[in-house]
């Protein structure tokens, strides 16, 4: 019961927290994950001592599957499957030399200065190469982020796990011990058809039976798009579970089911950004606040001079070989530099180094703990690099939303009003009333439409305090904002 009670304060800490210090956060730059960290080393055996979760937690275990599943699901939702066409030659130079030169070399590195066998390189080198989403989130929603750094970089966070998950798993079949040791031919062909054969299929048929289901019922009948959001999560974790149940890669297959999502149904992506991400994010976060207690800070206390060398080598390796990679693909020297220097390495290198310690491998939590020395001197040079990036390009600067005028007027008064009918809207315009049209669509339905309103200003949905402060929007007009 106690175990239970501190799990659902700690849910209930990473909501209350993440939602009081969005602002501040999106107005710093700074990503929220030092914050959770924090928060976590605050419960943990050297702070309050109300929570531990060790290795050997269950519910660690849970909350690292669960959060690597619907990671993998989200970064393939939220991909738009129309750039990864127009992208081709970049999408290829950054899931391949662009993955696996790093992933290579820090595996060297790993070998050479640690000592650590050829299938433990590997699984550190694979899950160092991953480039993490969740401290990207701030410079990836930023306007002054030009917007060839901005498709590369939402590609490379989306799907370079896909790429490095088969190494991470392929290498633990070298290793002894554990659940998936080689103990014949026959069960390293099992595993192989798991991750390669069932995994995608898996997950391609339940993306596809999903979205088939839900295009039926929403021709018959309304759904409700807060409920949308919670049926694209149930897709991540139905296609994790069918896949695992017959031998597959659950993880593989979640990622399979997000792609299908992406390609088959808009309205159901829009939803899933829309409602669905911030779950998604509030699941990461409390990961991040459960290892906060005491996993990450572990390897602090064996740092020696061959550690830190092998962390700066980790860390510096994906800029030095993906700035010549980039070459030939029309991209000035800015956005080249911006591609190569964003590679914060996160909570996806640290679910990827605790799979070998889930699966029972003896002396895995090496791995672990190398792993989260690298990821926490990512945070502090990622982390103020993209404040630093944010406040020069002057983002920061922009007025709060509490200081900009309603537009028109007060909060209450537009609340009061509600909504416009087009006969309504008509009228006014009949009576010569000074009004602005505004196209606030999502993004990916706003492209896939070329039919606007007649006159009407596009402002962008993710920030449009900013947006419309910019295009100098009338205060004295009366704005009818439509987003469908």
């Amino acid at each position: 019961m106690e175990t239970f009670v501190t799990s659902v304060g700690l849910i209930g800490i990473v909501i209350v927290v993440a939602v009081l210090l969005s602002g501040v956060i999106e107005r710093t730059g700074l990503p929220l994950v030092p914050v959770f960290l924090l928060i976590g080393a605050g419960m943990g055996p050297w702070g309050l001592g109300i929570a531990d979760f060790g290795f050997d937690s269950p519910d660690l275990h849970v909350l690292a599957v669960l959060g690597l599943a619907l990671l993998l699901f989200s970064d393939a939702v939220t991909l738009d499957t129309k750039k990864l066409k127009a992208r081709k030659r970049m999408l290829w130079r950054l899931l391949g030399p662009g993955t696996l030169v790093p992933a290579t070399v820090t595996a060297l590195s790993a070998w050479w200065l640690l000592g650590l066998s050829a299938p433990f390189s590997a699984i550190i080198g694979a899950a160092l190469a991953s480039t993490d989403p969740v401290l990207l989130r701030t410079v990836l929603r930023s306007k002054a982020l030009p917007e060839a750094p901005r498709i590369a970089l939402r590609l490379e966070t989306g799907m370079n796990d896909v790429v490095l998950l088969p190494i991470v798993i392929l290498s633990m079949l070298l290793l002894p011990g554990g659940h998936l040791s080689v103990a014949s031919s026959a069960s390293v062909g099992r595993s192989l058809v798991g991750l390669f054969v069932l995994g995608p299929v898996l997950g391609a048929l339940v993306g596809w039976v999903g979205i088939s289901a839900l295009a039926y019922v929403r021709s018959r009948t309304a759904l409700r798009r807060d409920y949308e959001s919670l049926y694209a999560l149930g897709l991540a974790f139905t296609s994790f579970a069918i896949a695992e149940a017959v031998g597959g890669s659950g993880f593989v297959a979640a990622f399979v089911a997000g792609l299908l999502v992406a390609s088959r149904d808009v309205e159901l992506c829009d939803c899933f950004l829309e409602f669905g991400e911030a779950t998604a994010e509030m699941l990461l976060l409390l990961t991040f606040v459960a290892l906060g207690t005491s996993l990450i800070w572990i390897g602090l206390g064996a740092v020696d001079w061959r550690v830190v060398l092998f962390a700066v080598i980790a860390l510096i390796v994906r800029p030095i070989a993906l700035y010549p990679m980039l070459a030939g693909l029309n991209l000035n020297m800015r956005d080249r530099r911006l591609i190569a220097g964003f590679g914060p390495r996160g909570l996806s290198s640290l679910l990827l180094a605790l799979l070998p310690v889930f699966a029972g491998i003896p002396n895995a939590e090496q791995i672990f703990t190398l792993t989260s020395v690298v990821v926490l001197l990512s945070i502090v040079v990622h982390g103020g690099g993209t404040a630093f990036f944010l406040r020069r390009s002057g983002v920061l600067d922009s007025p709060r939303p509490a200081d900009v005028v309603a537009l028109n007027n007060s909060p209450a008064a537009i609340e009061a009003a509600g909504p416009i009918t087009i006969d309504e809207m008509r009228s006014l315009q009949a009576k010569g009333e000074p009004m602005v049209i505004v196209d606030a669509r999502s993004n990916s339905n706003y492209a896939d439409d070329s039919v606007t309103a007649a006159g009407a200003v596009r402002i962008n949905p993710d920030d449009p305090v900013r947006d419309a402060t910019q295009q100098r929007l009338s205060q004295r007009s009366t704005l009818v904002v439509y987003c469908a």
